[in-house]
């Protein structure tokens, strides 16, 4: 996934929370997960080795949940495979890559009046105001 040039602009971090949920088997993932995981710069572990998972907090420009659950299937590890995790999944990959690509988006000047748009949309739509007919046309008597 692309990620967006840090800029004076765009120094604002966006920070993310997010649970990666682990299967039952094989037992023990959680701590060898959060090793590993805590090797990576700019990424907060924390276990909860109860619930099988690893609360992680980053900022979205050095790090995304596609990213850290990608490697963690890479490197062996299992994750949580139910309907619900599936799709919890999903959306945040979804949500996250919107968010990098809008951070992608140049920003555009607005115009002097917001009337101003409107009123140069107006005039080049056709509408129901405007008579073809010719002035000497419409005077006739």
């Amino acid at each position: 996934m692309k990620r967006p040039e840090a800029t004076a602009h765009k120094a604002i971090a966006i920070r993310k929370q997010r649970n990666i949920l682990f299967a039952k088997f094989p037992p023990g993932q959680v701590p060898e997960a959060s090793d590993f995981l805590g090797r990576l710069e700019d990424l907060e572990i924390e276990r909860r080795e109860q619930q099988r998972a690893l609360g992680v907090a980053y900022d979205l420009r050095c790090h995304c949940l596609q990213e850290l659950e990608g490697t963690l299937e890479d490197q062996g590890y299992h994750l949580d495979n139910t309907l619900m995790s599936k799709m919890m999944r999903a959306l945040i990959y979804y949500v996250e890559e919107t968010q990098l690509h809008n951070l992608e988006t140049p920003e555009r000047p607005l115009k002097r009046s917001q009337s101003e748009a409107y009123t140069h949309a107006w005039e080049r739509h056709p509408h129901g105001d405007h008579d073809d007919t010719p002035p000497e046309w419409r005077e006739y008597k």
